[in-house]
């Protein structure tokens, strides 16, 4: 148990090492999307909207950015005159990181407005998207916006490998608990002489001193 730890927390580090330079690209990509202005509506006067999402005036958009690690690991950056839309899609190599991860995402959209730039839904195709815009720039350093979402990046793989772990600990608890119920039961088939379970949870019966037990 003990070894088979120490050798996810040492891939784990293998992997943080190669998310360095996947961070970094996107950091770059994010610092020079968030050139911001305010810009008023071409088509509702005395409006401003952001124009990456009502999407109105293809002019005032720019070039959507996809930076990826690996297939199922990526981010879009949708850059536009007066807001940046991101979203990021996390890796989830198996069922129960799935599982963990929208979970882990649905609880954190439903809190949305504590996060400010959270959209409530991603986008099509990712697992969570923020928003930024003008007004976000004027109130909030830059640089510290940027931050923030790389150290999302960070900490969501962090957090569900940790609850990953816990889920498989647990789970390796319940089944050692499970067969030491099992092995008991066996043997007081085998030692009372009967040839049958007592327990509700078996069933069993005898063909030429052989003893089949099945779950019920």
């Amino acid at each position: 148990s003990q070894a088979w730890l120490r050798n996810f927390r040492l891939l784990r580090h293998k992997m943080t090492a190669t998310l360095r330079p996947y961070l970094n690209a996107v950091k770059a990509t994010l610092q020079a999307a968030l050139c911001l202005e305010n810009f008023s509506s071409q088509v509702v006067e005395r409006h401003n909207k952001p124009e990456v999402e009502v999407r109105s005036s293809k002019e005032l958009l720019l070039q959507p950015v996809v930076i990826s690690r690996n297939d199922r690991e990526k981010v879009l950056i949708e850059g536009s005159i007066n807001s940046v839309r991101v979203s990021i899609a996390v890796k989830q190599a198996d069922e129960i990181e799935k599982i963990l991860c929208h979970k882990f995402m649905r609880f954190m959209m439903m809190r949305a407005e504590n996060f400010f730039i959270l959209r409530r839904k991603p986008v099509e195709g990712y697992d969570i998207s923020f928003l930024i815009t003008n007004f976000h720039t004027e109130q909030m350093y830059k640089h510290k916006l940027v931050d923030f979402v790389i150290h999302f990046m960070e900490e969501i793989d962090k957090e569900i490998s940790e609850m990953k772990l816990s889920v498989n600990a647990r789970a390796r608890i319940v089944a050692e608990e499970f067969l030491k119920n099992v092995s008991r039961s066996l043997l007081a088939c085998f030692s009372s002489g009967t040839w049958s379970c007592l327990k509700s949870d078996f069933s069993s019966c005898s063909f030429d001193g052989i003893v089949v037990c099945a779950f019920t």
